[in-house]
């Protein structure tokens, strides 16, 4: 079966991961990670890993890595990546988030991750069945941490403004799937308020934590304006860095990371 992100896996790092944007999106997020996994080995599970970015990231602090991704392409290129830096402490397999109760594993994780939108895939009954599924493969106290993104970001909302193209304005703003354009080939894409995850999760998990990523720093598909301006996106980065323990923040911008405990 040909997935909806197989096409991109061998672009992915060029069009977002080595961007200045996407550089300084990723820098924010593992400045929280940072504070989690600093203490000890952990035994990580990431889903949607994507082109392996965050594992080899991981396995190079030290920890064990199980990196999965619904493209089978992606896998590939992840595993290569991790082969070319001769790092050994990375499983790769193919999985779709769905269908986490079939995952075959024979321990248990301290952190469940998945980094820029890879839950944005998934509708929130869905969503909601991942979160309990994966809560059955971590340990007592062990965290899931998420990269979503919301119902609104204020920067997309003032660029189509000015681009006048008013009916995407609050595109984010749905229940339904919107279709996003990766590449030619249209994606089902559902935005999850931080609340409405709070809420699906409350059974399962508990100490919710939220931080803002990319209130001031814009959406990556806006690099090609940015790049030319690198000064300019460093005030902003400035001003993200200023605001990235503002959980109010989160749901307006471009994504937001949630951590849950397990209870």
């Amino acid at each position: 079966m040909i997935r909806e992100f197989d096409h991109v896996a061998q672009k992915y790092d060029k069009d977002f991961t080595s961007t200045h944007i996407g550089k300084k999106q990723r820098d924010l997020v593992y400045s929280y990670l940072e504070k989690i996994i600093s203490k000890k080995s952990m035994n990580i599970l990431e889903v949607n890993c994507g082109t392996g970015q965050d594992a080899i990231w991981l396995a190079e602090k030290g920890h064990l890595v199980d990196a999965t991704d619904i493209s089978s392409e992606m896998i590939v290129y992840a595993t290569k990546k991790a082969k070319a830096k001769k790092i050994d402490s990375i499983h790769h397999s193919v999985l779709d988030l769905k269908e986490i109760s079939s995952f075959k594993n024979t321990k248990k994780y301290d952190l469940i991750f998945s980094n820029f939108g890879g839950t944005n895939c998934v509708d929130l009954k869905e969503l909601e069945s991942f979160l309990k599924n994966a809560s059955n493969l971590l340990v007592k106290g062990g965290k899931i941490i998420l990269v979503i993104m919301p119902k609104f970001c204020l920067w997309e909302s003032f660029y189509f403004s000015l681009k006048g193209k008013f009916s995407s304005v609050f595109r984010r703003q749905t229940n339904n799937f919107v279709e996003a354009n990766v590449e030619g080939v249209k994606v089902k894409t559902w935005y999850h308020s931080p609340n409405d995850v709070k809420k699906i999760s409350k059974d399962f998990y508990c100490n919710f934590k939220l931080m803002p990523v990319g209130f001031f720093l814009p959406p990556s598909y806006l690099e090609p304006f940015f790049k030319k301006r690198p000064q300019f996106l460093e005030k902003l980065n400035q001003l993200e860095l200023k605001v990235k323990n503002k959980e109010l923040f989160s749901k307006w911008s471009d994504h937001y990371l949630i951590e849950l405990e397990k209870k």
